[in-house]
């Protein structure tokens, strides 16, 4: 039986064999992960935005807190708490092609000096789906239980690394984006997650959107003080506040005392 291949112009390949024709689309593009162990949480928004006068830890008044992420390889969990850390969030994934390699160490190491812990998500809205993310994020770490030293999930929502700040999406796509995300993530876990964002990020990228308001706000701003917050929120639960400091990796301040915080933790 004979059988021919035509190659079209544009890289399809059509089989006729037999009668059959069958048209194959060229591959897509594998996602670029190639930034995924140097983009932490306000990695891309101190690049943006800058890097302003933080101020001194000692002066906020709340429970001290830091982000870690591969950057900061295997962390001291011991002398980050004796340091004054009493919670911490850690990048579990990205996109729904990377895992960072130090999650293990960073999420258990910091659970058994008794910090109070949380994974994080770095969003691409680029390569797929907010629920596809939502669900691998939930898959590799990004889970909670109310056992009062877990915190809800965050999703770090800040500009792409890889290309245009808001991937390629207008307001409206990418507001949609982090609803599907947003649903996803408490159908799975049965809390919303946090939402870590910076204020220009959030107005540029989904048009000053309003709906979010019922999800806890991380702000990021490195500045001696918060400042205005993105539409959506008229308070933020947690301030990042410095890029370093005393603590491995970003500097955190949870707005309440460390009981409110395990209040938080255990979804009150």
């Amino acid at each position: 039986m004979r059988s021919w291949i035509f190659r079209l112009r544009w890289g399809a390949a059509l089989c006729l064999s037999s009668g059959l024709a069958v048209a194959f689309a060229p591959a897509a593009a594998a996602a670029d992960y190639s930034l995924a162990d140097t983009t932490s949480a306000g990695s891309q928004i101190a690049k943006v935005e800058g890097v302003g006068s933080a101020p001194a830890y000692q002066d906020l008044d709340g429970t001290l807190g830091h982000d870690v992420s591969s950057h900061q390889g295997p962390v001291d969990w011991a002398a980050a708490r004796q340091a004054g850390a009493r919670f911490v969030y850690v990048k579990a994934t990205e996109g729904t092609g990377y895992i960072n390699p130090q999650f293990g160490q960073q999420y258990d190491g910091s659970f058994q000096v008794g910090m109070v812990r949380g994974a994080y998500h770095f969003a691409r809205p680029d390569v797929s789906s907010g629920a596809e993310q939502a669900n691998y994020f939930v898959d590799h770490g990004g889970g909670w239980s109310a056992d009062g030293k877990t915190l809800p999930g965050a999703l770090d929502a800040e500009y792409n690394p890889y290309g245009d700040a808001c991937y390629g999406k207008d307001p409206a796509a990418m507001s949609a984006w982090l609803a599907d995300f947003s649903n996803t993530y408490r159908v799975r876990t049965g809390r919303l997650p946090t939402i870590y964002t910076s204020t220009v990020w959030w107005n540029r990228c989904t048009g000053g959107n309003a709906g979010f308001g019922a999800n806890p706000l991380w702000l990021a701003r490195y500045k001696e003080v918060p400042g205005a917050l993105p539409t959506s929120w008229d308070s933020q639960l947690i301030w990042q506040y410095a890029a370093a400091g005393t603590l491995p990796g970003d500097q955190n301040l949870y707005y309440g005392t460390a009981d409110q915080l395990r209040g938080f933790a255990l979804g009150r």
